[in-house]
């Protein structure tokens, strides 16, 4: 088993690429996404509980939740974490330990713009994602795209924010306007072992629902085009272009505007903003089922 869940939520970083890059989102989603980190911290901001004794409880129950195998919080928390690893791929070990001692420009030389339909796959791929952990963690089937569109409405927090980042650092930025359609009509093209040969897909294929590659191929389309609605809405409530996006993001994160194919593969490989988000999105919903339960 991997690291116990308070360890995780302790070390989340309070800085960083990942932080930057999400702060530079505040003004799609304003006042949503405070970088909650630390187990007891996020107890008792989401309890408003301060005593000792009731902030261990808690915790305790949670961390019971979080380790009871029957539950999804674990698998949760593995698709969270693979999803950005796998579209991270690009990066060699070299070039992590870079990060932080360069500035973003450095490490383009290294980098390879990404095809617009290796971009368009990992994007549907990393929307199936949150669907199904978002099924894990609410302990519904799987397959359940109904129910995960309708509760896009009640999405706030860090759960919004990983769907805004989604659409700008996944789609608005390496494919620009339109790029809902752009990944719809790419999913619709290609065959379920185009699919197979997806980095990211690869990493997460075990949790996406369907018995063979076709099933998990038609699964991600049905799935890409039941919430290519929500993204388009959230895209024009938001006014957010890929315009205003790399403005807001350049008072973050150095970069050059002729090397904008660049920037999505850049953000891959530098900014984990599914685990972060994941993580805090899992300590938030064990937390309020452990308070519930006590």
């Amino acid at each position: 088993m991997s690291k116990p869940i308070f360890e995780i939520v302790d070390s989340l970083p309070k800085g960083g690429p990942t932080v930057m890059a999400l702060r530079s989102l505040d003004f799609a989603v304003p006042g949503q996404w405070d970088n909650l980190v630390g187990f007891d911290n996020t107890i008792k901001t989401v309890t408003g509980e301060t005593d000792p004794a009731l902030v261990q409880q808690i915790g305790e129950r949670a961390v019971a939740l979080y380790n009871d195998k029957s539950q999804g919080y674990q698998r949760a928390l593995w698709l969270y974490e693979t999803v950005d690893s796998a579209s991270g791929m690009l990066g060699t070990a070299a070039m992590m330990n870079r990060i932080g001692q360069d500035t973003f420009l450095g490490f383009l030389k290294h980098v390879t713009p990404k095809p617009e339909k290796a971009q368009s796959l990992d994007l549907c791929v990393k929307l199936v994602t949150e669907l199904v952990a978002f099924c894990q963690i609410n302990g519904i089937p799987g397959d359940s795209v109904g129910d995960f569109v309708a509760s896009l409405g009640d999405y706030s927090g860090e759960s919004l924010m990983r769907m805004a980042a989604l659409t700008c650092f996944d789609g608005l930025i390496p494919l620009g306007a339109g790029f809902t359609d752009k990944a719809l009509s790419v999913i619709q093209g290609t065959s379920p072992s185009d699919i197979e040969g997806n980095q990211t897909f690869k990493g997460v294929r075990d949790l996406i629902p369907g018995k063979d590659a076709k099933q998990k191929h038609d699964f991600i389309t049905e799935s890409f085009g039941a919430t290519k609605g929500w993204m388009d809405g959230f895209v024009a409530s938001k006014g957010l272009t890929q315009a205003n996006v790399l403005d807001h993001l350049s008072r973050f994160v150095e970069f050059s505007s002729d090397k904008l194919d660049y920037l999505g593969a850049l953000l891959d490989v530098t900014v984990k903003y599914y685990r972060h988000t994941g993580v805090q999105t899992l300590a938030r919903r064990l937390t309020e089922r452990a308070y519930a339960e006590i």
